[in-house]
């Protein structure tokens, strides 16, 4: 959602500390806001200077561009009094922030009351109120069939152990888990997000000792609140979100993509479901189908390969499908393929190996299934990641393939390039939150989906690219800091900007741009190796490279460099291939697919030269069946 005047936000406990400052900002971009306390007098002084505020944005309006409520978040009845007079002033409710809480008055092992006026009461108002107020606002919402955010403000207590409060620990760990539970209102387009700080400097967070705050690192400042609340209500991703933010850490998401993998499941009726694509297919399979096969054992992709006419073997063979391939992926490595890079013996030995199928990844439509086989249905959609993608046809075990929603460019996509960023940056990277993040090659087809699972994660994310074009996608993308290399040097830039190094680098150039990653990695930083795309092409090919001191390197800050190949983690393909399609499917995650159209088995060797161009921009993918594509096109 934008933040733009003319919206109107309903802010409960705002006549002070965060929802005072919240209030404020909110004026500041000409928003209406009802400010929503108990205390008549900072009440009203609060609506007098957000009236001043957005004076400079509204004139004339015949109707207050702020008003006060004054309201007992326990009581129900007050509660629904303020959400009428808001949607009465202002015709409807885009924002509303549940901010009203209290500290428990007692130490709970020393309290002998029955509660009434101490920890139920906090509960009462820290947890049994935020859900009235989130209830109120979904209705409100509802009733109006317009898009709205609800921010709850919960605190990092409710993240780990507050043992000075245990009370209040509780129900902020109960906002947090009620918040994160009502991400399945984003279909309505409705967003529900929980913000966790720190201690702030309020009335309320002074009450603290200094010494424990000390020990936080300082109280967080009001702006970095300010920031997060604003941050979790524009980002139209986040749904059910926990952002948490320290001075120790920074700002991040709450729990990260690792902690999150351990208890989310995935049901086999929910893949069933997705699949609900059919596509239509001719009555008559061929006899016989073209296919990209390697000859020669070369670098250069056009020598090594022809196109050459195979029969179609029926029936198929038993626990075997018959794919007819739509898109097929285009991949740097198609070239060390070619060359014989990929597998083990001399070139004299591996000459015995010729001819064999090219093409690492396609997608398509099940065209015939062998005996044994009751999961797949001609018709189905699937993925494939197994030698031979270029073709018109494949048959593969059916253990082979991946089960899809629609067979379609970006699913192809999400293959090796987006397999190899998840699988990559969760396993090899241990990625977390609240780190930076250096993508190399970062508007290519895996770099595109590294620097989005980066930032989903809840991390800042620097990328390199060439070229105006790439530079604005990786903008679209998120990314906080593009560096184009035609217009900047990357290593003054990293030195300048960056002078702690970076965390984590995704790297698939090579070269000089190897060298100059690893010396910017910060202290135990981890540099991930996915390829070296700089060092694949030339007269000879690929040339290995000596790296001098690269030990003592890493020794000296505790660094790490792992290298990653994904056939090597195929347990995990199933697994991430489905967390990318939710991705997709909910609009959380972007797919470029490079403009540049390859029609027909004729075109792969311009698509592998185009890549290697250094012109491409998004995922290169070949249609290999045009005239399929465009029969599902008036689907």
């Amino acid at each position: 959602m934008e933040l733009k005047p003319g919206l109107s936000a309903l802010v409960t406990g705002g006549a002070s500390g965060i929802g005072k400052a919240l209030c404020l900002a909110l004026a500041s971009k000409g928003i209406f806001v009802t400010i929503v306390d108990f205390s008549e007098e900072k009440g009203k002084e609060v609506a007098s200077l957000v009236e001043k505020e957005n004076s400079k944005f509204h004139q004339n309006l015949g109707f207050p561009s702020a008003i006060f409520v004054k309201c007992d978040v326990t009581s129900l009845r007050d509660l629904n009094l303020a959400f009428e007079k808001h949607v009465s002033t202002y015709g409807g409710l885009d924002i509303c922030i549940n901010n009203a809480g209290i500290a428990n008055t007692a130490l709970f092992w020393k309290d002998q009351t029955d509660g009434t006026k101490t920890w139920k009461h906090t509960i009462n108002v820290n947890l049994v109120a935020v859900i009235d107020c989130t209830r109120l606002a979904i209705k409100s919402m509802q009733a109006l069939q317009k898009p709205g955010v609800i921010i709850n403000m919960g605190s990092s207590a409710g993240l780990y152990p507050m043992y000075i409060d245990p009370i209040y620990s509780a129900t902020k760990g109960g906002v947090v888990m009620f918040t994160r539970s009502l991400a399945p209102y984003r279909r309505q387009g409705i967003r529900v997000n929980v913000l966790c700080p720190e201690f702030v400097q309020t009335e309320m967070g002074e009450k603290v000792g200094a010494k424990y705050i000390t020990l936080l690192g300082g109280y967080v400042q009001m702006e970095n609140v300010v920031k997060g609340a604003f941050d979790l209500i524009m980002d139209e991703s986040r749904a059910g979100s926990c952002l948490w933010i320290t001075n120790r850490r920074g700002m991040e998401y709450w729990p990260g993509p690792a902690a999150e993998v351990k208890y989310l499941v995935r049901s086999s009726s929910s893949s069933r479901r997705k699949i609900s694509f059919r596509a239509p297919l001719g009555a008559q399979l061929p006899q016989s189908f073209e296919k990209v096969v390697v000859h020669k054992l070369t670098h250069n992709f056009r020598d090594a390969t022809h196109i050459v006419r195979a029969p179609l073997k029926l029936p198929i063979e038993s626990g075997h499908v018959l794919l007819k391939i739509i898109y097929a992926g285009v991949n740097a490595s198609d070239v060390n393929f070619s060359s014989g890079r990929y597998f083990l013996g001399n070139k004299k030995d591996l000459s015995s190996l010729l001819p064999f199928d090219a093409g690492f990844e396609a997608v398509g439509i099940i065209a015939a299934v062998g005996d044994s086989v009751s999961n797949l249905e001609v018709g189905t959609p699937a993925a494939i990641m197994v030698y031979g993608g270029y073709a018109e046809f494949m048959t593969v075990s059916s253990k082979h393939i991946l089960p899809i929603g629609r067979p379609d460019p970006e699913v192809v996509a999400m293959l090796t390039s987006g397999l190899t960023a998840s699988i990559a940056l969760e396993k090899v990277g241990q990625m977390e939150s609240g780190q930076l993040v250096l993508v190399t090659a970062a508007a290519g087809g895996t770099g595109q989906f590294a620097v989005q699972l980066a930032k989903l994660a809840g991390n800042k994310v620097v990328a390199t690219c060439g070229g105006k074009e790439k530079a604005r996608l990786l903008k679209d993308l998120g990314v906080d800091r593009v560096i184009d290399y035609k217009t900047e040097d990357i290593k003054t830039v990293l030195k300048n900007e960056f002078p702690k190094g970076v965390d984590i680098v995704y790297e698939s150039v090579g070269g000089d741009m190897f060298d100059l990653c690893l010396n910017a990695l910060a202290i135990r930083g981890r540099l991930i190796v996915i390829g070296m795309i700089s060092q694949y092409q030339g007269e000879h090919g690929w040339k290995p490279k000596n790296y001098p001191g690269l030990v003592e390197k890493l020794l000296t800050k505790s660094q790490s460099v792992a290298g990653f190949f994904l056939p090597q983690y195929s347990y995990l393909w199933k697994e991430h291939l489905a967390r990318q399609f939710d991705l997709y499917s909910s609009g959380k995650l972007k797919i470029a697919i490079d403009p540049k159209r390859f029609l027909g088995l004729h075109s792969v060797p311009d698509a592998v030269e185009h890549l290697h161009s250094g012109r491409s921009s998004g995922k290169v993918v070949v249609c290999i069946d045009p005239t399929f594509e465009q029969q599902m096109a008036k689907l």
